[in-house]
């Protein structure tokens, strides 16, 4: 399993933020829909707008794929660029370890 990290450190305007979300609803989402093997996804944003993207996928192959597809799509008519300046860095880290709730209540029970 492998981390993809997309961080946006600094602040982001509400038009910057509303660019993004109709990037990710309208363009971004329904290019992912064909990349097989992602896991889940999770945004985490802060007032100012500054946050990290984390997707989890089966391979890092997975998390090429992804960066492909993206890439491989054409702005739509009502984006504009110098609204989605993109991130700041990107990191892809293996997962050392995962446990889900379930576990961790097993485990718990176990002690």
């Amino acid at each position: 399993m492998y981390a993809h990290l997309i961080w946006f450190d600094r602040p982001r305007s509400a038009d910057e933020l509303a660019a993004a979300d109709f990037a990710a609803t309208h363009r971004i989402r329904p290019a992912l829909a064909s990349v097989p093997g992602l896991l889940d996804y999770y945004e985490l944003r802060r007032a100012d707008g500054s946050g990290v993207l984390i997707g989890i996928a089966e391979t890092e192959a997975t998390l090429d794929a992804v960066r492909t597809a993206i890439l491989a799509t054409a702005l739509l008519p009502d984006e504009d660029p110098a609204l989605l300046p993109g991130p700041d860095r990107v990191e892809i880290y293996p997962v050392h370890e995962h446990r889900d709730q379930a576990t961790i209540y097993a485990e718990g029970a176990r002690s």
